[in-house]
């Protein structure tokens, strides 16, 4: 029987940018609409795999388990909740040796927590926060439906599955190295304090590296784009200098975060291949990943370097596709509950 991990983050799609911006309140009644959906599209292909949910402290996984179809085996994982990111990777790190595929519901956090703990495991990536450059906004169902093709080899995995770069920072400051990966975006932001870890102020942004970029994507990864597009699973990435539009040679006018439209300044835009660093000086700032401030630094020299070690991401679309063309969602017989 084919495994199936389900990750859905509480915390996620409920941060700053909803008072500060325009982002989309999505609430936990809506997370366990979406992972009933899910659980419901796991039927589409093949057998109903075993399934096992992330616990969590707000009942979206206690009611996902209960509303699930009734011929599904699905239990929580036995695992201490902290209701914090680690939650997420501890649960990535169980399903890495446990599931053949696995359904994440949050914000670019939420599946950068959890593709740093799962290895190889293909990962569909639901979009429920606040930055969806990585999550696909993609219905619950569909996405479930492409994880169930996957993980009963209804489709050859390696062809629907592509590999999502990596960010790796190295920063050395007055208290010693410090480390942080990314997967979209890693920031370098002007400001002493992590404070509410979301990155709210355009003006505070000097740079970073992208693992991607499109002028229809948000962060740092949209200003990029606006230079030149990047496809997810293309090699390399780029590293931005920004500065005051007034004072730059150029700018563009991007997306930084939901309903906030600004124009930013370009010192530099260069493009990098796999392991080739960008290093920026650091008076006083944090570095940030995928729209969450993380590292605080003073008098720090930054190595940020874009590497091919990412998560291997489903892309849905393709997975469906597939099962389509292998006839896996064609059956002879019409089952009961259809007649």
């Amino acid at each position: 029987m084919a495994h199936v991990g389900l990750i859905v983050n509480p915390s996620a799609g409920r941060d700053i940018r909803r008072l500060t911006g325009g982002a989309s309140v999505v609430d936990n009644y809506a997370k366990r609409r979406v992972a009933e959906c899910v659980l419901d599209g796991l039927s589409l292909a093949g057998e109903f795999p075993s399934v096992a949910v992330m616990p969590d402290k707000t009942g979206i996984a206690s009611h996902a388990i209960a509303e699930a179809p009734t011929k599904m085996d699905i239990e929580p994982v036995e695992m201490p909740i902290k209701e914090s990111a680690a939650d997420t990777r501890r649960a990535a790190a169980h399903f890495r040796e446990s599931a053949d595929v696995v359904v994440v519901l949050g914000g670019d956090g939420t599946s950068r927590d959890a593709a740093l703990e799962l290895g190889d495991v293909p990962l569909v990536s639901v979009s429920t926060g606040t930055n969806n450059v990585v999550p696909t906004p993609v219905d619950g169902t569909v996405a479930g439906a492409a994880a169930a093709a996957v993980a009963n080899d209804a489709v050859d995995g390696d062809a629907v599955t592509y590999r999502h770069g990596r960010i790796d920072v190295r920063a050395d400051d007055v208290t010693g190295e410090k480390r942080l990966s990314g997967l979209a975006t890693v920031g370098i932001i002007d400001r002493s304090f992590v404070g509410t870890r979301a990155v709210i102020d355009p003006s505070e942004l000097l740079g970073g590296v992208v693992s991607r970029a499109h002028p229809a994507a948000i962060g740092l990864t949209s200003v990029a784009g606006c230079i030149e597009p990047l496809a997810p699973n293309a090699p390399g990435g780029a590293a931005l200098r920004l500065g005051d539009p007034d004072e730059t040679d150029r700018s563009v006018r991007a997306v930084l975060a939901p309903g906030m439209t600004t124009t930013v300044g370009i010192e530099a835009h260069e493009p990098l291949d796999w392991d080739e660093p960008a290093t920026f000086a650091v008076t006083d700032g944090v570095v940030g990943a995928d729209g969450e401030r993380e590292l605080e630094l003073t008098d720090a020299i930054v190595s940020i370097t874009p590497t091919a070690d990412g998560p291997r991401l489903v892309d849905v679309d393709t997975a469906l596709e597939a099962a389509a063309a292998a006839g896996s969602l064609v059956s002879s017989e019409t089952p009961i509950g259809d007649r």
